[in-house]
């Protein structure tokens, strides 16, 4: 998510939920035991969304196992060896315009905004003049997942010179006309041009393109059939327990059935079943009400509007509602304007249809996309499923993103067979396993436990909520925030990106940061720090940030009941040169430390974590970066305290779980980014030998009133690593590969 780009500053959750250590009381958490990392307990699932597949040639290793016997591994390259110590030499702090990378590695600019994706789409000019980009590659590239291809062009999951990228196309480059896509800058006035808005639109969704090695350089294939986009006018269907519900209901689908399209898409997931996953994060800003709204409306919806953050009267962040009488401008106008009860004849309900999990076959065009709303509508940032057991329910774990807000995971009604590790009809087996179960939401204890709470009418709290009155699940997932609040879940420093690790199936969470956080807060949103989020700290030096401003990420294990779980704080973010004792609290040196971890996922097969970060706190010293992680087990640290002086004298003191200190061998930068990019999203070919990432928004902090001066331009990437015309920066992929062929991170 940009930095500069507030999404995320919306602040929607005025619940009195207690914030994980309200209560006064505290004891020292005991140290945490944990079972052994034998070698029997990997289950190497190759074609799940937890991150990457391969990586190893070089280090400490431990040999590749063969799966538990009651897990089923999706067919896969043969496995390859778990990492203990990372094998390269960490790359320094920069602010450099350029993409750094450890001695031995390279990498090639691979796919770019306005890349054309069909064989009779023009070159791209990249000087603003550019049209039809709902058949070129989108701007700010986010999450992303690989799919191989065989030499006949079928799927594959061994392939490892061909395949598709599925990617995510998130946001633009500025909040209102995204002016490095317009020749001039664009128009911020409104009414807002329709020949702009068209163009801003198309630049997201998602997109699918082919990709191929030839003597071990990449290109993309121009022309490949299976080259598609994705756009906020795509025809979607809704799938799940809000199918057909009457809070779905719009002019252009009064049977509550479809939508159109996928909007601000961020994290991302890949199914066991071969299938991509795209998380809808901050949708919500891109609609519309009139002051008059509330009083027109005059129900409950009132309700839930305000707590997804669109109160009547707001802008709306491009003004699209502007561009024309248009049904496809006339959408991004939520005010009640029709006289249905149902509101099967305006766009009351528009803003319903976004905010959900939505999945897509990358191998199949004639398959419809579906959004799943059985987990729940809310910012989404990636899927990361559980490790797949055979006879076994499958969880999906789920943040999200924005401040105050909360985790959650969604538990399977069917169970899961190895039959469905590759389907005739992937889309189908989603049908099967993602709209039907139970979604819950998580409170953290301050004794290191916590509970999965189940969100459905059987809770006694959502079924009397006095807040809102929920009519069924359907209404429970479109307004899980509200059911979350019903519940008194745990707020959270801003659920990022998650990921499973691929031997000990403990789930990481970041949680990139909060300004909210203030050991002097007297009520919401401010709040005082806790034991899951126990840091309130200032900036030392540089961007004078408060609050939690580097973030964290969070570590869970599943407990003996489907309702429990353990937790503690895999690695708190840092500069180097912070207190140990208050906020350096992983001991982090000059070439591990970091701010604002968002991105994350792990190697299938090395267990190798790459973390990616999208900072405004820690530029002045250096671009955002990647770094490459060997975590330990949930539990293999101890208690702290952090003791607090208010400004009024009192104390507060705040135990948190601590997990083991990093050391130079499981924790390192492995690259940084040029100036003021986000770095996002991650893949891997399954040899481990090819691993491709995002660089997203280069060049943000830009001014619109420099767009005709390429010199003013706070970033010219990639066109300065010699990629494409103009100087204009844009947003791309990049693929990673070893000087010596082998695999990446070793």
């Amino acid at each position: 998510m940009s930095k500069s780009n507030h999404f995320n500053d919306e602040n929607s959750n005025t619940s009195a939920n207690p914030t994980f250590d309200s209560v006064l009381e505290q004891r020292l958490l005991n140290r945490r035991s944990f079972l052994g990392m034998g070698a029997s307990a990997a289950a190497v699932l190759g074609g799940m969304s937890l991150g990457l597949t391969g990586c190893s040639s070089g280090g400490d290793v431990v040999p590749g196992a063969t799966p538990a016997p009651t897990a089923t591994p999706v067919p896969t390259a043969a496995p390859n060896q778990i990492v203990t110590r990372l094998g390269f030499s960490a790359v320094p702090k920069t602010v450099a315009d350029v993409v750094t990378l450890p001695p031995g590695y390279k990498y090639q600019v691979i796919y770019a905004l306005g890349d054309p994706l069909t064989a009779d789409t023009p070159a791209f000019k990249n000087d603003g003049t550019d049209t039809d980009f709902d058949k070129r590659a989108g701007d700010h590239h986010d999450g992303m997942e690989w799919f191989g291809l065989d030499a006949a062009g079928k799927p594959s999951a061994s392939a490892a010179d061909r395949g598709l990228l599925a990617m995510n196309h998130e946001a633009t480059t500025d909040e209102v006309s995204s002016f490095f896509i317009h020749a001039n800058g664009g128009t911020k006035t409104l009414p807002r041009p329709a020949a702009e808005v068209d163009k801003e639109v198309d630049i997201h969704g998602l997109s699918v393109v082919e990709i191929k090695a030839t003597n071990r350089k990449w290109a993309t294939v121009q022309g490949s059939s299976f080259n598609r986009r994705v756009t906020p006018l795509t025809e979607v269907e809704i799938a799940g327990p809000a199918r057909g519900h009457a809070l779905l209901k719009t002019k252009f689908s009064p049977t509550g059935t479809k939508t159109r399209g996928t909007i601000n898409n961020c994290g991302c997931g890949k199914s066991p079943w071969g299938t991509y996953l795209s998380g809808e994060e901050n949708w919500a800003g891109y609609f519309y009400r009139v002051s008059a709204d509330d009083t027109n409306r005059g129900d409950k919806s009132v309700v839930a509007l305000k707590r997804y953050g669109r109160n009547a009267g707001s802008t709306s962040r491009h003004g699209w509602e502007t561009a024309g009488a248009d049904d496809k401008y006339a959408r991004w106008n939520i005010s009640k304007t029709g006289t249905s009860a149902d509101g099967s004849d305006d766009y009351r309900n528009e803003m319903n249809g976004q905010g959900y999990i939505i999945e897509m076959d990358a191998y199949d065009k004639s398959k419809a996309l579906k959004k799943r709303t059985a987990l729940g509508r809310f910012a989404h940032e990636s899927a990361a499923f559980g490790l797949p057991v055979v006879g076994k329910p499958l969880t999906v774990y789920l943040g999200d993103d924005s401040r105050n807000e909360y985790m959650y995971k969604f538990v399977s009604k069917a169970v899961w067979s190895a039959a469905d590790a590759n389907p005739s009809d992937r889309i189908a087996i989603g049908d099967k396993y993602l709209d039907e179960g139970t979604l819950y939401v998580a409170k953290f204890n301050a004794d290191g436990s916590g509970d999965w709470i189940e969100l459905s009418l059987n809770n006694p709290l959502i079924k009397n909520y006095a807040g809102y009155t929920f009519a069924d699940q359907a209404d429970i997932c479109i307004n899980a925030r509200l059911a979350g609040d019903a519940v008194g879940a745990t707020k959270m420093d801003r659920p990022e990106w998650g990921g499973v690790h691929p031997v000990t199936g403990d789930y990481y969470q970041t949680l990139t940061n909060n300004s909210n956080r203030d050991i002097n807060a007297a009520a919401s949103p401010k709040l005082v720090p806790d034991s899951a989020n126990p840091r309130a700290y200032a900036d030392a030096d540089g961007i004078k940030s408060k609050g939690n401003p580097n973030g964290h990420i969070l570590r869970t294990k599943e407990g003996a009941t489907v309702t429990s779980f353990k937790w503690d704080v895999y690695l708190f973010a840092a500069e180097a040169d912070m207190d140990k004792g208050t906020v350096n609290l992983s001991n982090l040196t000059d070439d591990q430390d970091m701010s604002s971890p968002d991105g994350l996922a792990f190697s299938q097969s090395t267990g190798i974590c790459w973390i990616q970060t999208d900072d405004g706190s820690y530029t002045d010293v250096t671009n955002c970066m990647m770094l490459a992680a060997i975590p330990g087990k949930q539990g293999d640290g101890a208690s702290k305290t952090l003791s607090y002086t208010k400004t009024d004298g009192s104390k507060l003191d705040v135990v948190t779980q601590v997990g083991a200190a990093p050391t130079a061998d499981t924790l390192k930068r492995f690259l940084v980014g040029p100036k003021d990019c986000e770095i996002t999203g991650l893949c891997e070919t399954p040899d481990g030998k090819a691993l491709f990432i995002n660089i997203q928004h280069p060049g943000e902090g830009t001014k619109m009133a420099d767009v005709a001066d390429p010199t003013k331009y706070t970033s010219q990437w990639p066109s300065n690593a010699g990629y494409g015309a103009g100087k204009r920066p844009r947003s791309a992929t990049i693929v990673i590969t070893k000087d010596d062929g082998g695999r990446i991170g070793t």
